[in-house]
């Protein structure tokens, strides 16, 4: 009885701590990219949809954009379909472009939608081409200082927000797949982290999240392990260079974001359960916050 009334206790004091950043955040558009081992772990799936309903009911107005590249590896596999990256972009031919459409807005959309929906009918499947949300122009990698051509891997040159918008209106919560619609009607494969990022910024969202696979921005890996808590867009401007080709185009949507007038753009580590509650809803959250430059941390 006594370890029950201290577990209570315990609990009453966390949902106590949150009241400031309910205050704070509610009626906030937060942007939050999926990817990375989480989408592969069941436990952390789920974890992370009782999150994004929790910030839903709290009053928040949660906005999910995914990638899917370990389904979409695993799949092109099945398939004996062969796949290289050139200039750290995946060459996406059009047989290539089919199976990234299918297992992005088929099989990944769907199963988040599933897990979201589980706690209520709040979750919606968006592609990037649906009510011409996502569009974009096709670009090319560089490989030893020249320009290679990729296929349909495009660069995103609009976001036509009124139809998330207009689902966030009638209180529900946009799941975006990561294509987008090219100039001449061809389907894109578009990067997820670069895709959220243009998506914050065309919300005017308060804050951009990035869940990946590391703690965060380390300071100077490999050598140290110590995580870069606060930067501004100017540290982070300088810093881009000499990240790691994983981290560059996730720091890069960071820094854009916050250059465009999101708040506060986060990279946090999506392997700990409920990460992205640890970091809206508590005074020290995890991982490393972009703000604006200037802005003191």
């Amino acid at each position: 009885m006594e370890r029950s009334i201290e577990e209570a206790k315990e609990k009453a004091g966390v949902l106590a701590g949150a009241l400031p950043w309910l205050r704070r955040f509610r009626g906030s558009t937060v942007v939050v990219k999926f990817g990375g081992n989480a989408m592969v772990d069941s436990d952390l799936t789920a974890a992370f949809a009782e999150d994004i309903v929790f910030l839903r009911l709290a009053g928040l107005r949660p906005v999910v954009v995914h990638g899917g590249g370990p389904q979409i590896n695993a799949m092109l596999e099945q398939l004996n379909i062969e796949s290289e990256f050139r200039g750290g972009l995946r060459v996406t031919t059009p047989e290539v472009m089919r199976v990234v459409e299918m297992v992005l807005t088929g099989q990944v959309q769907r199963e988040i939608v599933r897990d979201i929906n589980e706690h209520g009918p709040l979750a919606v499947g968006m592609s990037g081409e649906d009510g011409g949300l996502l569009n974009g122009v096709k670009r090319s990698a560089v490989v030893d200082g020249e320009s290679v051509d990729v296929g349909l891997v495009g660069d995103i040159t609009e976001v036509r927000a009124e139809p998330v918008l207009a689902l966030l209106d009638q209180g529900l919560i946009p799941v975006i797949s990561t294509v987008a619609r090219g100039e001449n009607g061809e389907t894109l494969n578009v990067n997820a982290d670069t895709a959220a990022g243009a998506v914050a910024v065309a919300l005017q969202a308060e804050k951009l999240v990035m869940l990946t696979d590391v703690e965060g921005l380390y300071r100077d890996w490999p050598a140290s392990d110590e995580v870069i808590e606060v930067i501004d867009a100017r540290e982070l401007s300088d810093l881009l260079g000499s990240l790691s080709s994983g981290m560059i185009p996730k720091m890069e949507a960071c820094l854009r974001a916050v250059e465009s007038g999101v708040s506060r753009a986060h990279v946090i580590d999506g392997r700990v359960p409920h990460s992205l509650l640890l970091e809206v809803f508590t005074d020290r959250g995890i991982g490393t916050m972009v703000v604006p430059a200037g802005e003191p941390s």
